[in-house]
């Protein structure tokens, strides 16, 4: 499952400088349990020759026979075991049952822990590399429509027009936050539990800092007891939780798209070709947005299996559930950076239609609640009061087929004249409405309602270039946070390598 991923991956990565092409050795070999159990071997092997556990003689035909086991493994159509017990027979068949003092002070409960996580390890990395590409689309979208007006809604109802960046930007900040709980997770999952063996370590003296140093482990889960009962379940069940807030962040602008979709003409669409659409088989003029219909069902998938290791280890005993089962955890890891991926396809597929964005701004009334700020703001009149008139202008207008560019000057004195007197009766002292003609046709213009935003976040377009820039530099410190744990993994990998060639020799 792992390799078949892995192999994914690098195809959906490979015009561009991804995660996938780096995490990979270069062998290709994909970074599955038997990967890391290998990896665990060669490091018992060199910390306990290290250490006088194992003999400097041994250690040479034991490095032979773990170097033969990989090498037949990594042969074309070959198995990759996948646990202890299936791995270490082929070492015997390689150099005997005097192989299996390699296995002192370890166990299966410690070994299936530490490939459990750092194979967790490796998909964090590589969907904090896939939300980052799609966080780095957003950014680049924002800054070509801070001047694209759009309805937004509320309670499934247009409410106020906005700029299509901030709609953009908003997104763009929660997956941001995703990108933290991924950083604050990876600090929970970068540590070694190998040789904690079970339950209550283990008399032979293992160097367990040196173990979790050469798996590119930055710490230990101190506690034997925590890292293999407890911790190894937690991180699978906190990967679940990080992976459905992405997947609900994903199904949420997937939705916002979806919104205006069926409009008879949309204000954004997929461009057609590349999977993105598809054509009715019954009417000629349909263009499905298949690409979203996936990336929403995916999202849903996610969701689903993020909430898989919890439902499998809740209400049972710590030790009865087999949590360091890498199939199922990875399960939820490949769908939801199918979804991300391919939401980054949908984002980069958008067709913008700025025009026909501000004509359905235009044909409502969701700029009315300006003509109540600008009387309180400019006229001093109390904005339940200004509140209450823009309704009455919305009620009018809708009854009489008015838009806010099509609403008589007139009309709107005479509605304002009655208004005041309604509320304030024989001590209305004036009735005259206040806004000039000129000046209640600007009031109304979307355009003038971002410029007139003044608070810090809002959609005046000033603020919107703040975000960008605050935007930008945070995917450059995620950029360089990944490459960071992704060199620190590699380097510690290679070192290994090298220190386990020479045992070899």
């Amino acid at each position: 499952m792992r390799k078949i991923f892995l192999a994914v991956v690098t195809v959906l990565l490979v015009s561009q400088v991804g995660y996938a092409e780096v995490i990979l050795n270069a062998k290709q070999e994909p970074r599955d349990n038997f990967f890391w159990l290998s990896q665990m071997n060669k490091a018992t092997l060199v910390t306990s020759t290290q250490s006088g556990i194992i003999s400097k003689e041994n250690a040479k035909t034991y490095a032979l026979a773990i170097k033969t086991v990989i090498e037949n493994a990594n042969k074309q159509g070959a198995s990759r075991p996948n646990s202890v017990l299936k791995y270490e027979p082929l070492l015997i068949k390689e150099a005997g049952q005097d192989i299996t003092k390699l296995h002192a002070g370890r166990s299966s409960q410690d070994m299936h822990a530490a490939y459990t996580v750092a194979i967790i390890r490796d998909y964090l990395l590589e969907l904090a590399t896939s939300l980052n590409k799609v966080n780095k689309t957003l950014l680049r979208l924002a800054s070509e429509n801070i001047d694209t007006i759009v309805p937004n809604y509320t309670n499934g109802v247009v409410a106020l027009p906005n700029s299509l960046a901030h709609n953009l930007l908003a997104y763009y900040s929660a997956f941001q936050r995703d990108e933290e709980r991924i950083r604050e997770l990876y600090n929970r999952i970068d540590m070694s539990p190998l040789g904690s063996t079970v339950l209550n370590g283990t008399s032979w003296p293992l160097d367990r800092e040196n173990l979790g140093k050469y798996l590119g482990f930055s710490k230990l889960v101190y506690n034997a007891y925590d890292a293999t009962q407890i911790w190894t379940i937690d991180i699978p069940i906190e990967s679940g939780a990080v992976i459905q807030g992405i997947a609900f962040h994903i199904g949420s602008i997937i939705e916002d798209i979806f919104l205006q979709y069926s409009q008879t003409i949309p204000w954004m669409i997929l461009s057609e070709g590349a999977g993105t659409t598809f054509a009715s088989t019954a009417m000629p003029q349909k263009r499905n947005p298949g690409a979203m219909i996936t990336v929403r069902q995916e999202a849903s998938d996610a969701i689903t299996l993020g909430m898989s290791p919890l439902m499998r280890a809740h209400n049972l005993p710590y030790g009865f559930v087999d949590g360091e089962d890498a199939e199922p955890n990875s399960k939820m890891f490949i769908m939801i950076l199918s979804a991300t991926n391919k939401l980054n396809n949908v984002l980069n597929r958008l067709l913008i239609n700025p025009e026909r964005a501000l004509a359905e701004v235009n044909s409502d009334w969701s700029s009315s609640q300006e003509i109540a700020d600008l009387l309180m703001r400019k006229y001093d009149i109390p904005f339940r009061v200004g509140h209450h008139f823009a309704s009455q202008l919305v009620t009018y207008g809708r009854s009489n087929g008015l838009t806010p560019l099509t609403f008589p000057y007139d009309v709107a004195q005479k509605i304002y004249k009655e208004t005041m007197i309604k509320t304030y009766g024989d001590n209305a002292n004036d009735t005259t409405f206040p806004i000039r003609a000129d000046e209640f046709k600007a009031t109304v213009d979307p355009s003038n309602i971002m410029l007139n935003r003044q608070t810090m976040g809002s959609s005046n377009p000033k603020e919107l270039q703040i975000m960008i820039k605050q935007g930008n530099a945070e995917i450059k410190k995620q950029d360089a946070w990944i490459n960071k744990s992704v060199n620190h993994i590699n380097s510690s990998l290679e070192k290994l390598d090298n220190d386990f060639t020479k045992l070899a020799k």
